[in-house]
């Protein structure tokens, strides 16, 4: 079958083990473990119903075809997701709830089916299932396994058994999608294929009548740990999973802080929600936090999301302890002490094993931030035995910043900027290096290394004093995006001819490269200069002067929201989440509450109708452009509403429907 895969999907669920993504017809397009982004393993995975005596050919409830309609949502303080699928060409009402039990390997699809006619229906449920595992083409197989009543799809260590504690009624492995069209299942019992299909046979269900069927996909790393948590899946009934997986998030969000007592329903709901995604995109066996769940695996209009960057999870870590939930920030902080690189660096993007990830170099806010992160963390526990742990690596990463700063001017030399695009001196990478290195300065101060902490704090007062007197732009009344910014031959040419001051250099291999000066494109990242890192104060007259121009420049007038930097190409230019929160973060601190408030409500605006907050916002129509969810997105959220309920500010707001 050919299985067309979405970039953007309606739901998330799962146990940090499990993650799973899913449309809002409750189809299923991507199944990860044993970690939350590596690897993947489903290609397709489809629900549907033949109606015997009716119909000759069966009725797939997951898409919406044949006058399907669906109703989806979260069951409430909850990752368990929840779809109605009904038609007025089908008299079966169909309910898939998906959730993965916490602390197993286990995932539950509960279908409950009732006859919303006035006679009596017969029919067939068959569900199709085909594993892909490690998203490779080669070498899967999948046999029907008498013993387990279950489809068993494995390849290496990855074996997922498909069964029910409902007995079958048909089988069927290889060629299984031209199979089910009419019903029927061929039997046959085992293939070098990725797909089967399981059916079972409901008669005569009475008018008003339901019926229910859970279908496990049990995981193990060979077929006897697979067939041990298939075995005990079927052993209890499927409304203690459910109930045992119901309590478990609902006790969650109990231990965090819970939210604000003034806030309203969208807010409050929001507010959990946020919660509950971050879970999800944490990682159980490791502690490490990814971006976003993959959606776009042959890289074809991005560099993929499903993995770790420090940054992120040094903005998600902090809106962690803020929430209350500082037991997940120190799981971070210590996998992050397995990332760290010998030098002392921590580099692009990880895996949640600690591994490196896919990269195209070097980010200096990285590690940097990581540093800041820890010693927010440290500031939310008071942990002597969280400095103990962290110290030594603190002290390399420290070390290794202070190796990375350009002797003429102090600031990091040049390096991939926070949006991975360019390449240069950057402000904000700056900011986040000196909020690194006080941090380092901080924690050396605890550990009695007052020599160490002193060399730490001069380059910080450094990279300070040259974003004040060397990166301020009088022209636009803006800090620069940065120095020493690499650029094309043609774009070096373009901006000598108008008098723009640059540099040519050649390597030690012979390779020329061409620099401006100056970035003077204005960013929404220039706000890291005060909010968080505090190198200005946010009362600074070049710091005011920075937002006010942030706001100017990056306010999208059709939709509202606030973009990336002026003239962003990435996936049309649209208006990010994130970004609207940092300038609310920003207007929070300078006590300007009501326009806070109203960033606040234009990012709670535009969650998806499933509650998530995406990445980008259309720039025309207003709806979901990009990522679903987006880690950072959910944290700036949490970190935005805590700080207005600190202030005593975050009141009542006029929230309009959520957007598509």
């Amino acid at each position: 079958m050919n299985s067309s895969k979405p970039y953007l999907i309606d739901a998330v669920t799962g146990n940090s083990r499990f993650l799973a993504s899913l449309g809002r017809t409750g189809r299923m397009y991507r199944l990860w473990w044993p970690h939350v982004n590596f690897p993947q393993h489903v290609e397709d995975i489809r629900s549907g119903l033949f109606l015997e005596g009716q119909t000759s050919a069966i009725t797939w409830f997951d898409e919406e075809q044949d006058g399907w309609k669906h109703e989806a949502a979260y069951l409430e303080g909850t990752n368990i997701f929840r779809v109605i699928a009904s038609s007025p060409s089908c008299p079966v009402e169909a309910v898939t709830t998906d959730y993965a039990v916490p602390g197993e390997d286990l995932y539950v699809r509960h279908f409950k089916f009732t006859n919303n006619s006035d006679q009596p229906v017969s029919f067939r449920f068959l569900y199709y299932s085909s594993f892909r595992s490690t998203e490779s083409p080669y070498y899967q197989t999948t046999e029907f396994d008498i013993n387990q009543d279950a489809l068993v799809h494995f390849r290496h260590a990855y074996v997922f058994a498909v069964g029910s504690s409902n007995v079958c009624t048909g089988y069927q492995t290889g060629a299984a999608w031209v199979d089910a069209q009419d019903g029927e299942l061929g039997g046959t019992r085992i293939d070098m294929s990725p797909e089967g299909a399981l059916s079972w046979r409901f008669a005569d269900v009475a008018p008003g009548a339901s019926v229910e069927l859970p279908v496990y996909i049990a995981a193990g790393s060979t077929r006897d740990e697979a067939h041990r948590v298939l075995r005990q899946a079927k052993s209890r009934l499927a409304s203690e999973w459910l109930n045992m997986t119901q309590e478990y998030w609902r006790s969650y969000l109990a231990a965090a802080n819970p939210a604000p007592a003034e806030a309203d329903t969208v807010i409050s709901g929001l507010y959990e929600r946020s919660l509950l995604a971050m879970k999800l995109m944490t990682d159980e066996r490791s502690g490490s936090v990814v971006a976003a769940p993959e959606f776009d695996e042959a890289f074809s209009r991005c560099g993929g999301y499903a993995y770790c960057w420090g940054r992120d999870a040094a903005y998600i870590t902090t809106a962690f302890d803020r929430a209350g939930l500082e037991s997940l920030s120190g799981r971070f902080y210590a996998w992050t002490l397995t990332a760290q690189d010998p030098d002392g660096s921590w580099q692009q993007r990880h895996f949640p094993d600690g591994r490196l990830a896919p990269s195209w170099g070097l980010q200096i806010d990285e590690g940097a931030s990581i540093i800041w992160g820890m010693w927010q963390h440290y500031l939310h526990t008071r942990s002597d035995e969280f400095v103990r742990l962290v110290w030594p690596a603190v002290e390399r990463g420290a070390d290794f910043l202070m190796t990375y700063l350009d002797e003429e001017n102090g600031m990091p030399l040049p390096s991939h900027d926070l949006w991975e695009e360019r390449i240069g001196e950057h402000t904000y990478s700056a900011a986040a290096v000196y909020g690194g290195l006080t941090a380092a300065a901080s924690f050396a101060e605890l550990h009695n290394a007052g020599a160490k902490a002193s060399v730490w704090r001069d380059a910080a007062a450094r990279i300070r004093e040259t974003i004040r007197e060397q990166c301020w732009n009088s022209e636009r009344s803006s800090l620069y995006r940065g120095l020493k910014l690499r650029v094309s031959e043609p774009e070096y040419s373009k901006a000598a001819e108008s008098g723009v001051i640059g540099s040519i250099r050649t390597d030690d291999k012979g390779y020329v490269s061409y620099w401006l000066d100056h970035d003077p494109v204005i960013d929404i990242s220039l706000l890291g200069v005060a909010v968080p890192f505090g190198v200005l104060a946010v009362d600074d007259p070049i710091m005011t002067a920075t937002a006010d121009a942030i706001e100017q420049a990056l306010t999208v007038g059709t939709v509202g929201g606030i973009m990336r930097y002026e003239g962003d190409p990435y996936i049309g230019g649209n208006p990010w989440i994130l970004t609207t929160l940092w300038l609310c973060h920003y207007r929070i601190r300078q006590g300007r509450y009501d326009e806070a408030r109203e960033l606040l409500r234009w990012a709670a605006e535009h969650r998806t109708l499933t509650g998530l907050l995406p990445e980008q916002v259309d720039k025309v129509t207003g709806k979901t452009a990009w990522v679903v969810p987006l880690t950072w997105s959910h944290a700036m959220y949490v970190l935005a509403v805590t700080m207005l309920s600190a202030e005593g500010q975050l009141g009542k707001l006029q929230l309009e429907e959520a957007a598509v």
